[in-house]
């Protein structure tokens, strides 16, 4: 995995050293010696990840770590910090810095490239989801990462030894509802159901908690799940192990209840910022195939699946039958009674469009006043019964206005079922001279078009 590393170290031997490790792992460095210059670099670089000394002169690790998460631009890049220190102060401050980990001087070349390799999968996912949103939303987004847990969160804590699982509980911030549970099976049980954070306890030697973490992992439904781990300060190999695994953070035995608040306070604020950044991008998408007034399908969606149909039909595949729909005399109804009226009764023939078709087919509305529905699996007999079913619900009923109002409305259909080889502009051409063919005999009927 290659990425682009930010080393800040005020003293050159350490900047040398770190940058010829990761070099030799195929990473790309770039290198700042205070905190001033640590905060430009970011701006500019860009960095995939930050290791960041803590004891500098002029500003130290922890103020430029805080700097660095409270500006929009940098504070998506995870920040490792670098120190001498291991006092459970230091450790708990830097997490509430925004630090993502501490590692302890002299680094452990397997523990900090398994760091890296971790927080670097994670960075990746969610610039993934950032690059796909709008600048605005994102400031937003961002600018909530930042703020403090106020929403109710829910974890599960799986521990093979009750006593240890209702420790780690009661260290947990109180807007975590914790369940904690011995047995792994009861515990992915609970995380379909929905949860915001697994925390495991790998100390015990009679339970494999990394394959239980191997199986959130491989589960599309518990994927995005973070994961923090209960290790050994002396097994470096199941730390390691833990985070090549896809475990988010991992925290050293015996547990101080400070930094387990601490990180946990991080891995939910992470994802309750990547949960969003998820259902802004479902809300893009759908906004891109979707009407906003009437809540259908756009042309731009319809005539892809058209595309798609057409294809299959020639494929042996089953008959494909198009419907357009034309609200009669529509200018007439702005104009007597405003466009908030039109508006409502476009809202209300949506409605019954979706009513009177089959299950299968495929509304939309494809501008204007004008409607088109694709049918798949349906000759022309089939298509015809549907189509008079929605010229009749639409006739039968007027349709109310918001001030009491009632309104007679009628629809013109034109038909037409695919011919063997026929692309989507042809089709829908038929389809649409048969439309006129209804407009200009009378409306409120359904004409099929021909053959040819």
């Amino acid at each position: 995995m290659s990425a682009r590393i930010l080393v800040v170290d005020d003293q050159a031997a350490n900047v040398r050293l770190l940058e010829a490790r990761l070099q030799a792992e195929y990473f790309d460095v770039c290198t700042a010696t205070n905190g001033y210059e640590a905060i430009e670099a970011a701006r500019l670089e860009q960095p995939d990840l930050i290791l960041l000394d803590v004891m500098m002169p002029g500003m130290d690790g922890y103020e430029t770590c805080e700097r660095l998460k409270a500006d929009n631009s940098t504070r998506h890049i995870p920040v490792v910090m670098v120190t001498a220190l291991d006092q459970r102060e230091d450790r708990i401050r830097g997490l509430e810095a925004g630090a993502d980990d501490f590692l302890t001087k002299p680094i452990d070349d397997v523990a900090l490239f398994a760091r890296v390799r971790s927080l670097l999968r994670l960075k990746a996912v969610l610039d993934e989801l950032r690059y796909r949103e709008a600048s605005s939303a994102i400031a937003e987004l961002q600018a909530d990462f930042a703020d403090d847990l106020a929403e109710i969160s829910t974890a599960i804590i799986v521990s093979a030894d009750p006593r240890a699982g209702a420790r780690y509980a009661s260290a947990l911030p109180e807007q975590v509802r914790a369940q904690v549970v011995t047995d792994p099976v009861e515990a992915l049980a609970g995380m379909r159901k929905g949860t915001d954070l697994l925390i495991v306890d790998l100390t015990h030697p009679e339970f494999d908690g990394l394959r239980l973490c191997a199986r959130v992992r491989s589960d599309a439904a518990t994927r995005p799940l973070p994961i923090l781990t209960v290790v050994s300060p002396d097994d470096t190999a199941q730390a390691v192990r833990a985070l090549d695994l896809g475990v988010n953070d991992i925290i050293h035995r015996p547990v101080d209840a400070g930094e387990l608040n601490a990180r946990v306070r991080t891995q939910l604020r992470r994802k309750r910022y990547a949960d969003r950044l998820r259902s802004q991008l479902d809300q893009s998408l759908e906004m891109a195939v979707t009407d906003p007034l009437t809540g259908l399908h756009n042309r731009r969606y319809i005539n892809s699946r058209l595309r798609q149909a057409l294809a299959s039909a020639d494929n042996g595949g089953a008959p494909v039958s198009v419907l357009i729909a034309d609200i009669d005399h529509f200018k007439s109804i702005n104009d007597l009674y405003g466009h908030e009226a039109g508006d409502t009764v476009l809202r209300g023939f949506a409605d019954r469009v979706q009513k009177a078709m089959r299950a299968l087919d495929l509304a939309s509305r494809y501008g204007g006043e004008e409607f088109l529905v694709l049918m798949p699996a349906a000759g022309l007999a089939e298509a015809r019964i549907a189509a008079e079913r929605l010229r009749s619900v639409v006739a039968d009923a007027p349709f109310l206005l918001e001030d009491g109002t009632d309104i007679a409305v009628t629809v013109s259909v034109g038909l037409a079922q695919a011919l063997p080889g026929e692309g989507v502009e042809a089709v829908l051409r038929r389809a649409d001279q048969a439309l006129y063919t209804a407009k200009n005999e009378g409306r409120n009927q359904v004409q099929v078009a021909s053959a040819a």
